[in-house]
């Protein structure tokens, strides 16, 4: 009984890895990331810049 078991599983298993390598064989391979050229120009061409505060100190009226 015992080797029925085991023979099951092992065929189970068989068929599993038979229906699925083929599958598995088929998929894609992802693509690579495009690999950036060296710096000639910084990413920001913008005029983004910081400077002073980044919160404004406006007295807002208190209610009174």
């Amino acid at each position: 009984m015992r080797t029925a078991a085991a023979t099951a599983t092992l065929f189970a298993s068989a068929a599993l890895i038979g229906v699925l390598a083929p599958q598995a064989a088929a998929a894609q391979p992802a693509l690579p990331l495009p690999i950036p050229v060296a710096a000639v120009e910084p990413l920001v061409t913008e005029g983004v810049s910081i400077e002073g505060p980044l919160v404004n100190n406006i007295t807002l009226p208190t209610l009174k």
